[in-house]
């Protein structure tokens, strides 16, 4: 499948070369929505602006109706810029996004099939959703350089008590 090119020109009108046609930043966001690849390149130089454009469809998406970012969390999120937890963050974030999407696929799945009940579904949805969390989470907080991660702590506090 060819990644469809989206061409931004300087009076700031992006062109769908596949459709032959302008577009608008609500037509890129339903590319997205729909599953597909493209690029957002400016005309002249060529240059990738798709993380620009995508950035700019979240700037929307968050001035009207319910934001999905509070100021606490876009707060914190800068301030992971530039630290020696940038990486880290940046994969923490991806590979939580990936589980959100994994399981709300998994949960539709299983809501797909015949006579699923959907208690014992989400059930088991949260039980791996928790593991799968845990585990990212440990991750995350031995990259950051804390002490010890959750479970290590856990057990510390346990096997003082005996």
């Amino acid at each position: 499948m060819a990644v469809r090119i989206i061409k931004k020109y300087p009076n700031r009108r992006l062109y769908d070369t596949e459709l032959s046609h302008y577009i608008t930043l609500a037509d890129v966001r339903e590319l997205v929505l729909s599953g597909s690849e493209f690029r957002v390149i400016e005309a002249n130089t060529e240059e990738d602006l798709t993380r620009s454009i995508l950035l700019q469809i979240i700037i929307e998406q968050e001035s009207g109706g319910e934001p999905l970012f509070t100021t606490e969390v876009l707060t914190k999120m800068i301030r992971f810029y530039g630290d020696n937890v940038q990486q880290a963050f940046t994969s923490y974030l991806e590979k939580s996004l990936a589980l959100v999407a994994e399981q709300q696929k998994s949960m539709q799945d299983q809501m797909n099939v015949f006579g699923a009940n959907p208690v014992s579904a989400m059930s088991e949805v949260t039980q791996r959703n928790l593991k799968v969390w845990a585990d990212i989470q440990e991750s995350f907080l031995k990259a950051a350089g804390t002490s010890q991660a959750p479970r290590q702590q856990k057990a510390a506090k346990e096997s003082d008590k005996t």
